[in-house]
């Protein structure tokens, strides 16, 4: 919905299908956002502060556990309404929503392929808050490129023995468990059957131990306040139980990791979406109140087609992220879906926020104005759980596989 923030109207396309209570921990969200978040989030930002406080609020309104089932302690809503709620979240400041990312991509990883053991032992934690997690996929020589990794695990005895550097872990230094990509058959072809995903318990906030080192927080441009870090192992032990699955995991790691990639697609969709949103609101604020040539702003035709744009743009991304989730919720491979919502919307609030400064004029380019942080963290969305051009062969490719099935009626 484009417009002041108030309860989602019940006959909103985007929020068709949820019940009454999704809708309700919807209009909690939105509350936090607007009451917590958004208050806070340029002082945050400016001190590149871990907004501890916020995370805490977050984990005392269920958050932490908005999708995992109530068995294991979490509030058992949909994908779509997760969806949902990281717009509201990243609509108060995107790096909050990135915190929740890569803890409900392993959550979401934890349900379809963890052991009874795994999911009994972590989720419950994970629901709460109390344990959150990290994932770990790129490495510093190779990101789209996942079959390049080279991080390695060696079986000894009950244990595997890893080696080798990762970078870009969202949640690196304060997560207590991570999803770890690593070969295992190092001769294997294709090399993504030699992969495997461990699950790395370590103690959060830990620099180093037992082989493992947190090579430091990555300085960035943007995206700022959540810790993006840098890892390496020489000969880090985790227990053969640590594998994903257990045994049967082993060597489906990269499919593992893919699946929750989807999961990281649609957060990045509805991070964009709701970072595209807030600069919407910020140019259409400032376009009543600003005058040029005598007339306010929004009386220029020029403005008004920038504002009727921008809101087209944004409601249509939004669909996309909400058929994508959607799609991963009935259990269907959604690589096209989430493809293309990350695609779409990922360029679209490129081009909102871009907008948004162009109408705030020169003061779009101070910091005293909030356009400024939002125009540092939009390329962020451009990059994350892959690029436009790697979502672009995602998509063509699934396009074409599934014409072909269509043809041959498999």
């Amino acid at each position: 919905m484009i417009g002041p923030v108030s309860e989602p109207k019940p006959g909103a396309l985007a929020y068709d299908g949820l019940d009454a209570g999704a809708l309700a921990a919807l209009n909690e969200v939105r509350a936090f956002a607007e009451r917590e978040i958004i208050p806070v989030a340029r002082a945050l930002d400016a001190a590149d502060e871990y907004p501890e406080a916020i995370v805490e609020g977050l984990r005392e309104l269920g958050v932490f556990g908005f999708t995992i089932p109530q068995a294991y302690g979490g509030r058992g809503h949909s994908l779509h309404a997760y969806c949902l709620a990281v717009e509201e979240i990243a609509r108060g400041w995107m790096s909050v929503a990135g915190i929740l990312n890569t803890h409900f991509i392993v959550s979401s990883m934890l349900l379809r392929f963890g052991t009874d053991e795994q999911r009994q032992r972590l989720l419950p934690r994970l629901a709460t808050g109390e344990l959150r997690a990290a994932f770990s996929m790129t490495e510093p020589h190779c990101g789209s490129d996942v079959q390049a990794i080279r991080t390695h695990a060696v079986r000894d005895g009950d244990a595997w023995v890893v080696t080798g550097e990762k970078r870009w872990q969202a949640n690196g230094l304060r997560a207590g468990v991570m999803a770890l990509l690593v070969k295992t058959d190092l001769d294997a072809d294709p090399p993504h059957r030699g992969m495997t995903c461990l699950l790395l318990e370590k103690t959060p906030g830990a620099m180093a131990e037992r082989g493992m080192e947190i090579t430091g927080l990555l300085p960035k441009l943007g995206y700022l306040g959540i810790d993006s870090t840098g890892m390496r192992l020489t000969g880090h032990r985790v227990p053969a139980t640590a594998v994903l699955g257990g045994e049967a995991g082993v060597g489906r790691g990269f499919q593992q990791m893919m699946s929750g990639v989807e999961v990281g697609r649609v957060n990045v969709a509805a991070r964009a979406i709701g970072t595209a949103r807030r600069a919407y609101e910020l140019a259409i604020a400032y376009a009543l109140e600003r005058e040029a040539f005598g007339q306010k702003l929004t009386d220029l035709q020029a403005i008004q087609f920038k504002l009727a744009d921008m809101a087209t743009r944004i409601e249509a991304a939004r669909l996309l992220a909400v058929q994508a989730a959607r799609a991963k919720d009935a259990g269907q491979r959604s690589d096209v879906e989430t493809g293309m919502a990350k695609l779409f919307a990922s360029e679209m609030c490129q081009e909102v926020v871009l907008d948004a400064m162009r109408i705030h004029g020169g003061n779009g380019y101070s910091k005293e104005y909030e356009i400024e942080r939002l125009y540092r963290d939009a390329p962020m969305l451009l990059l994350g759980e892959g690029t436009s051009e790697i979502q672009r062969t995602i998509v063509a490719r699934g396009l074409t596989r599934r014409w072909q099935e269509g043809r041959d009626g498999t």
